[in-house]
């Protein structure tokens, strides 16, 4: 039994964790006009193997191409995944919201959420498959 949830647990990680992420952004475009507002974003990867029983927390991110985002490293006692995104523009109220960046990640979360989705049914239905008996067709 452990052997079919082992199977299916490296995605389920994965979906929990783009569930995460995907409220993480909807509180960023919520707040997009809060005067001072941090937005938040997470370091999938990392999160990923760290619930995959991977790298530890001190691993770290390397940017390989100038355009890549610089993450920030969250304050003390949250989660080491959540990040404050740094802005491309200064704001004068200090909100740090890019609501352009925020949709776009948004879709593309989206996206990857439902085919996590999909290839998680279809490992359920293959394994339901496996296990009916050639009788049952």
């Amino acid at each position: 039994m452990q052997r079919l949830t082992q199977t299916l647990d490296f995605q389920a990680n994965a979906l929990v964790l783009r569930a995460e992420r995907q409220r993480l952004i909807a509180s960023n475009i919520a707040n997009a006009d809060t005067p001072g507002y941090q937005a938040r974003e997470l370091d999938f990867a990392q999160a990923l193997r760290e619930a995959n029983g991977g790298a530890t927390a001190s691993s770290t991110m390397a940017a390989t191409h100038a355009r890549h985002f610089e993450m920030v490293p969250s304050a003390d006692g949250e989660p080491p995944h959540l990040l404050y995104a740094r802005y491309a523009q200064d704001s004068v109220d200090r909100n740090t919201v890019d609501l352009d960046r925020e949709r776009a990640t948004f879709a593309d979360n989206s996206v990857r959420y439902e085919a996590t989705l999909r290839f998680i049914n279809g490992s359920v239905r293959t394994l339901s498959d496996a296990m009916k008996s050639p009788s049952q067709g």
